[in-house]
This record gives structure tokens, C-alpha cells and sequence, in this order.
């Protein structure tokens, strides 16, 4: 019934006569940058999991801060949705327009407006990604450390609160995002702060942003934290007799204060797919993926001390890598995990998902869902940003046999369950969107939920913004 109604308020929603106004308006005023063909508008929905992919009605490419203004103005007077979109890596549906509207892309506003060095910031478009800031930076000396895997927008980054392999040192997007412009619902250009380090001037409105998933308002500039490139570098491997062992060296590298960069845990079916996939000839064990920054005897200390911890817990050999370019291969392979799994079983969707809990609990919690995985018989391979409790699942289902279909969402909705038992999150950095939205209630309690629902209403009024993600008004 609840299908049946949800379905019913997205044909109420979808005006074809407000829509067809401000396609015609879009037109007239960004001529062959607005696109309506079926393909394009398919590629701006969700095409990364099992969530159905519902197209906006146009797509629209603009250049600059007042093209997004322009944009949102002329949807706003028909009041039709406006969904930002970066580069489309997300995974629960937050690019998806379930009541038609606009997807705006961000493809041409990719510049790097100003690099502060001496300051540790810079100030960029949303449609640049992570890996063209740093490619920009390079040269002097600086980087932007936050790593999700995916080359994916800084905007779109900043819109899920993403997180990645280097979040146990350097934090994850709601710490490295200083200040944001952003375009209201009427249209309007909001500045959330300035450049200054901490202030305590107001309500915190670039965090409130930060996670909003363009639910409040479309994110056009950023200013970021940077940091310097470390002196030295050096990374790893080092398997480990079970899960639970791994994960327990990762806890116990945390809790000794060992300033780790990256901690990642792969399972041994994620060996085994990363070694097909990457051409790589890892032991099929469960595998701890290491990285330490700083100075050569500051890295060789923090690397013998991990040593140690490993050795305790019948990790080992470990297998170094000094050379920048054996370094890439071996984060690539990290990178890759998710089309390596897909590798494993051709043909079936992959659904992938996290959860997030106290680093206390990580081991039993790992080891819980990995039991609950062969019990239903399903194919689901581990890896995680362990360093800070977070770990995903990247479930392979034939969507043609109902029962493990059947299956894999039991599994999904135990994983949860058991996760907010140990007092942790339905998601750590995927973010809520539409795939997640049934999980806040539970979570954060109605008190919370409410308050989201108030500042979606004060800020965006008729629900035009990204509706139907994170909080229903």
C-alpha cells in the first residue's frame, strides 16, 4: 500500500505543464546547453546500484554562478525540482528525480579559482574532481587528501559528507570544507563563511550544507583545507589468519595512537576479485592495506610499531611498497574493489552498502555480517575504511531469482540493525538519498527527523531542491 501511495504522490507532483515551461524557458536562455534526449537524461539518474533509475525531464550544463541562479529562478516560479549532479558515482539514488525536473551538471564549472599556500586553502568549482585539484596542486607541494575511491566531484563530495582511505588522519569533508557558496531555493547566492580557520560568528551553515545532499540549496563554490605533501610515504600489505584478527589490528593500531594515513580491510574474497581484477598476486586472506605519512624516521617508527601490533595478532609478512609508482598500483587496486567484486559473478547486479560503528565494535561486527552472508548463501565480498569503524559490502544478486533478491535485502536491513545496536550509523559516507531515507527514524529518533523537516521547510518551502532525499515534508 505505502508502494501504491508513494507512486501515486510522484504522478501528483510531476506537473507536465510546469515542466514544459521551464524546459521552453531553458532554452530560449541556454540554447544547446539544455539536453532532453533519453539517454542523457537516463545517464543523469541513478546508474551505480539496484535503485531504480528514475531521469529528469532536461539536463542543463551551466558555466557559472549566475547560470545556476538563472536555472533555479525559472524552476522555481513553475516549481519544479532541481537535482544537482557531479559526476554520478553516488549509490543511493541521490542523483535520481523521482518527480521529473532538472538535473544540473556541473561538467563545465571545474575551475581552480585561487590556491592560498600560505593558508592552506583553496577556492574551487563544484564540477572539479578530486583528482584535477590535485594534479593542479601538485607543483606545489600541496594536496587535497580526501580519497573515496571514485573520481568524484568536489561539489557532490561535499553534498554526501563523503569520507575515503586517508579519513583516519586527515578527517573526512565536513572537516576540510572551510566556507561554500550556495544557491538558495529562490534563487538567491547564500556565503556560508570566509576563509579564516575556526569563527564562531552564527550557526555553522557550511555544515549544515555539507551532507545536505542539495535537499537546501546548490552548492557552486568551495573553499578547502589543503595539506602539505608528506616528506615521505610509505604503504603496505599484511594478511592476516581471519577478519577478525585484521580488524583487531586496525583497533589496536588506533587505540595505541599510531597516526596512521590509511587503514583498509579486505576481505579474502575481495583479495581474490582485486587479484583477478588488477592483476595483482596478493594470498588470498583477509588483508590489511596500510599507509604512513610523515618523516622517514617518524614513518619507520609508526611502520615497525604497526609491525608489532600485526605480529601479536599472527598478521604477516608484510609487503612494502616505497616507489611512488608501486605506491599508485597498490591504491588503484584499493580504488578498483568494487569493479574487481563485480568481476566475480558477471551479469548480477551489485549492490553496494556500508554502515558505520564504534571502532570497539568493528571487529564484531565485521565478523557478524560475514556469518550472516554465507548463512543466505549470498556472495558478498568486505572492505572497509576500518581505521574509523566504516566498512561495505558489495552484494552480487541474479535480480532474477526472487528469493535472493529476497535475501540480499534481509541481509541489508540485518547489517543496519545490528550497526545502530552498537550505537553506530546506517551509513558512514554513502549518505542517506533515497536508499536509505526508511533508516533516520530509527537512528536519530523523531525529534531529530522533525527538526531536519523544519529547516527543509524554511529553507526550501515548496520542495523543489533534490525532493524526495534524506527527509519527506
Amino acid at each position: 500500500m505505502a508502494m501504491v501511495q508513494e507512486k501515486s504522490d510522484q504522478i501528483t507532483r510531476r506537473d507536465p505543464n510546469a515542466i514544459e515551461a521551464v524546459v521552453a524557458a531553458l532554452a530560449a536562455k541556454f540554447g544547446n546547453r539544455l539536453v532532453t534526449s533519453r539517454a542523457v537524461r537516463e545517464q543523469h539518474a541513478n546508474t551505480t546500484s539496484w535503485i531504480a533509475n528514475e531521469p529528469p525531464d532536461a539536463v542543463v550544463f551551466p558555466q557559472a554562478t549566475d547560470d545556476v541562479q538563472d536555472i533555479v529562478r525559472i524552476c522555481a516560479k513553475q516549481r519544479v525540482p532541481v537535482i544537482p549532479f557531479g559526476t554520478g558515482t553516488s549509490l543511493e539514488g541521490h542523483i535520481n528525480a523521482p518527480y521529473g525536473g532538472v538535473s544540473i551538471d556541473f561538467r563545465d564549472m571545474n575551475r581552480v579559482l585561487a590556491v592560498n599556500a600560505q593558508d592552506l586553502d583553496c577556492v574551487v568549482e563544484p564540477g572539479i574532481t578530486r583528482k584535477q585539484l590535485n594534479e593542479h596542486l601538485r607543483d606545489q607541494g600541496l594536496f587535497f587528501p580526501l580519497d573515496p575511491g571514485a573520481d568524484a566531484s568536489l561539489g557532490g563530495m561535499a553534498a554526501t559528507r563523503c569520507s575515503g582511505t586517508n579519513a583516519v588522519r586527515y578527517g573526512t569533508m565536513k572537516d576540510n570544507v572551510l566556507a561554500l557558496k550556495v544557491v538558495l531555493a529562490n534563487g538567491e547566492l547564500m556565503t556560508t563563511a570566509r576563509r579564516a580557520k575556526k569563527s564562531s560568528a552564527g550557526y555553522d551553515l557550511t555544515r549544515l550544507i555539507v551532507g545536505a545532499e542539495g535537499t537546501l540549496g546548490v552548492i557552486t563554490e568551495l573553499t578547502l583545507k589543503l595539506s602539505g605533501i608528506p616528506e615521505a610515504i610509505s604503504a603496505g600489505v599484511c594478511p592476516f589468519p581471519s577478519v577478525e584478527a585484521a580488524c583487531n589490528a586496525a583497533i589496536g593500531t588506533i587505540q595505541s595512537g599510531v597516526p596512521v594515513a590509511r587503514i583498509e580491510l579486505l576481505d579474502e574474497l575481495q583479495v581474490k576479485a582485486t587479484n583477478l581484477y588488477s592483476k595483482l598476486a596478493l594470498p588470498e586472506l583477509p588483508m590489511l592495506f596500510v599507509e604512513f605519512h610523515g618523516s622517514p624516521a617518524g614513518v619507520a617508527e609508526q611502520a615497525e610499531r604497526f609491525g608489532e601490533i600485526a605480529r601479536d595478532l599472527s598478521g604477516g609478512p608484510f609487503e612494502w611498497a616505497t616507489k611512488p609508482e608501486d605506491r599508485s598500483r597498490l591504491w588503484q587496486a584499493r580504488h578498483d574493489a568494487y569493479w574487481a567484486a563485480r568481476g566475480l559473478r558477471p551479469g548480477a547486479q551489485a549492490l553496494a552498502t556500508d554502515v558505520c560503528v564504534p571502532i570497539s565494535r568493528l571487529a564484531e561486527c565485521v565478523t557478524a555480517a560475514q556469518r550472516e552472508i554465507a548463512e543466505l548463501g549470498l556472495v558478498a565480498p568486505i572492505l572497509g575504511h576500518v581505521g574509523d569503524g566504516n566498512f561495505h559490502l558489495s552484494l552480487l544478486v541474479d535480480m532474477s531469482d526472487a528469493a535472493e533478491v529476497k535475501a540480499a535485502k534481509t541481509l541489508c536491513e540485518r547489517l543496519v540493525e545490528r550497526a545502530l545496536a552498537m550505537d553506530g550509523t546506517c551509513t558512514g559516507e554513502h549518505g542517506v538519498g533515497q536508499g536509505k531515507m526508511k533508516y533516520l527514524a530509527g537512528e536519530l529518533g523523531g525529534p531529530a527527523l522533525a527538526a531536519m523537516a523544519a529547516i527543509k521547510r524554511a529553507l526550501d518551502p515548496d520542495d523543489i531542491m533534490n525532493p524526495g532525499k534524506i527527509v519527506a515534508i
